[in-house]
């Protein structure tokens, strides 16, 4: 009897122990986020980490292949336009240069001959088209002698008609260097147009001959500071090889990186904020980039206030966009991982405090801190909006 006694026991207790509730868990109050549920107007806001880079930069690169001899500037250096930042050498740019140099001045002599040939014999041909008129008119005076002298029987009838033969031969001959004259002299120009042609050719040339070897000389080319020039004295460069970045310090705009899941309410003409840890300034959405780069989208945005002192390219930004204001909206802190147009669970916060208990609510619109709520949660409620991912399987739990 008394084994069936205490066996009896032994199920009475298992029998308590199962019908016990499972202790509720204790979340340590300071450990959590609250916030309360408020209804105002709820600011949508984006936020998203970026650099403040240059307006406007320049990349200075080669013309030409060449060596580097002597680096002038080190990055940092303020420079204007005309600073001479490093030297190149290439002997046979220079080579080059000197034989278009040749080229041209041989071209010009070649236009000079021909302008003084030309003219030459155009005077020449208007000689003898002078002295044909001479003749020409010389030979009908003396015709008109001889018709007359022939009417008085002075002179033959044969020789009246050698005199008139004379005239229209020589009348002849006189248009014909007329004609020539005048053909001649209207090839004239088009016979120095192709030479003065060849000129501008090997002028054009030349010049960008002395560019190329101008261009060994390396400038900034404008005003500014010279960011970046990645180059060693001895280094060889080819055409098109990036030398130096000279940019404008005092003109400065943000590029955020906002994530796809955020980008769709972004608009141009949105206000934004830069916070660069040494003031905040206020600017405005220019352009949002059309293509998707490793998950997010970049947004450049204008900077309309003064930079504060501390401000300089690359460096590591935060950029808050207001996309709108939602007038009379019930709202609360966003959770983590809470999405737009979801239904979510949170701990809403009972008996004064000390206990918060599990609740479905729906959720509306989300801003970088807030969300919007469309059921679930009233006015004046307090829930927890901190990561309870660790209380996953509790419905209430005790705060203390």
């Amino acid at each position: 009897m008394r084994i069936g006694a205490v066996a009896g026991a032994l199920a009475l207790v298992a029998l308590l122990v199962s019908t016990l509730k499972a202790p509720v868990p204790v979340v340590d109050r300071e450990s959590v986020i609250v916030d309360s549920v408020r209804r105002s107007s709820m600011l949508r806001e984006v936020r998203a980490p970026g650099t403040l880079v240059p307006e406007q930069i320049r990349w200075i690169s080669a013309l030409t292949p060449a060596r580097v001899e002597r680096i002038l500037v080190r990055p940092g250096t303020a420079v204007e336009a005309s600073t001479v930042l490093l030297e190149l050498s290439n002997p046979d740019v220079q080579i080059e240069a000197l034989d278009a140099q040749r080229q041209l001045t041989a071209a010009e002599a070649e236009l000079l001959s021909l302008t003084m040939a030309l003219e030459n014999q155009r005077l020449t041909q208007a000689g003898v088209l002078a002295t044909t008129r001479s003749e020409y008119l010389n030979a009908r005076r003396e015709a008109a002698v001889t018709q007359y002298l022939a009417a008085s029987g002075s002179v033959s009838r044969n020789d009246s008609s050698r005199a008139s033969d004379r005239v229209a031969e020589l009348e002849t001959r006189y248009e014909v260097e007329q004609q020539r004259l005048r053909l001649f002299t209207g090839t004239v120009a088009s016979q120095l147009r192709v030479q003065r042609a060849q000129v501008e050719r090997l002028r054009s040339i030349a010049a960008f001959q002395l560019g190329r070897v101008q261009s060994l000389q390396v400038r900034a080319g404008e005003a500014g500071v010279l960011q970046e020039l990645p180059l060693q004295p001895g280094q060889w460069v080819v055409p098109g090889a990036i030398l130096a970045k000279v940019v404008q310090p005092t003109r400065l705009k943000a590029v955020l990186r906002i994530p796809e899941t955020q980008v769709r309410d972004v608009a141009i003409g949105q206000p934004a904020v830069i916070d660069t840890r040494d003031g905040v300034i206020p600017g405005r959405v220019v352009r949002i980039d059309p293509a998707s780069q490793g998950g997010t989208f970049t947004v450049d945005v204008a900077l309309e206030g003064r930079l504060p002192a501390g401000a300089r390219p690359e460096i590591s930004v935060d950029g808050t966009i207001t996309l709108e204001r939602l007038p009379n909206t019930l709202f609360t802190g966003r959770p983590p991982y809470a999405q737009a147009n979801s239904t979510t669970a949170l701990f809403k916060l009972v008996d004064g405090g000390r206990h918060a208990v599990l609740v479905p609510v729906q959720l509306g619109r989300t801003s970088a801190t807030t969300v919007e709520v469309l059921q679930g949660l009233q006015e004046g409620d307090r829930v927890i909006v901190s990561d309870m991912s660790r209380w996953d399987g509790v419905d209430r739990v005790r705060l203390r």
